[in-house]
Formats: C-alpha cells, sequence, structure tokens
C-alpha cells in the first residue's frame, strides 16, 4: 500500500469511527438523554438504555485494550460485555459510562491517525489479528448498537 493509499484509508478508519456518514454518531444518539429513562426497559426489551450504552462501552474497551496491552485479558463473553440484568445507574454512572466511551474512542482514533502503526501487520501478540480489522470491528459494533439506540429512544418516546 502506498503511503497515499494508506492515508486514504487511515481517513476513512477515522470516518467509520467518528459514525454519522449514513447514520448518527454515539454524541447525537445519547444527547439530551432523559435522565429518569435509562433505566427504563423499552417494551419487549430486556435491557435499558444504561445497558445497551455500557454494553457499547465494555466491548470498545475491551478491543481498545486487546490492541494496546499483550497482557489484556478480555471479559468472559457474553456475561462480561453486559452489566447484570438487574443493575441500575445513577445520573453519575451514566456520565461516567458517556465519558468512558468517549475517551477510549478518542484513544482509538489516535491509532487509526498514527502513521507509525501499521495497519496491517499482524498485532505483535495475536497473530491473524491487524489493527484495521480491529479498528473495523469497534466501527461494526458502534454502528449496530447506536442505530439500536436510536430505535429504543423512538420506541421509548424519548427523543
Amino acid at each position: 500500500m502506498t503511503n497515499s493509499d494508506e492515508h486514504i484509508v487511515r481517513e476513512q478508519l477515522l470516518a467509520l469511527l467518528r459514525g454519522g456518514n449514513a447514520h448518527m454518531n454515539f454524541d447525537q444518539a445519547v444527547a439530551d438523554f432523559p435522565m429518569d429513562r435509562i433505566n427504563e426497559h423499552p417494551p419487549n426489551v430486556e435491557y435499558t438504555p444504561w445497558h445497551l450504552v455500557e454494553h457499547l462501552r465494555i466491548a470498545q474497551w475491551d478491543i481498545l485494550n486487546f490492541i494496546i496491552d499483550p497482557e489484556h485479558k478480555s471479559p468472559e463473553w457474553p456475561k462480561g460485555y453486559w452489566p447484570a440484568v438487574d443493575a441500575w445507574a445513577s445520573g453519575a454512572e451514566w456520565d461516567r459510562t458517556l465519558a468512558s466511551f468517549r475517551q477510549d474512542l478518542a484513544s482509538l482514533q489516535e491509532l487509526a491517525a498514527n502513521a507509525t502503526q501499521s495497519l496491517t501487520a499482524d498485532l505483535p501478540h495475536a497473530p491473524g489479528y491487524t489493527l484495521v480489522r480491529e479498528l473495523l470491528l469497534v466501527a461494526d459494533h458502534n454502528a449496530y448498537h447506536i442505530g439500536e439506540l436510536g430505535i429504543l429512544r423512538q420506541v421509548m418516546g424519548a427523543w
């Protein structure tokens, strides 16, 4: 891949991570979310909006740490990627979840933009896994659940 091609790929990865090309981004999905509704179960859904946002945070945190820390141990799947069914968040916990998600997303964007990081070489501690693979995985997972959050807000009348 030429330097020009790699630059284009990096720009596209950053656009995917930021969201908003074909759908709302994270900040739009959580903007002005009614605090009295973050622990509400939408109709026919086993989790709350906070559970969903916390799931996004945990999964993104796991992928980021998988990339940067050879000693990282992922949570047990799937239990470790969701809060307990009866877990409840305060407003401060909601804010911490949002802030942590944003911080980890910024770290992933820094990795995508860093031209000294190979996009296609195997991660040293994970043969078969590359930076581009992991960044695409994050972008895909985030897009899926951010869209889901938007639909849940609509169903709940929480816009």
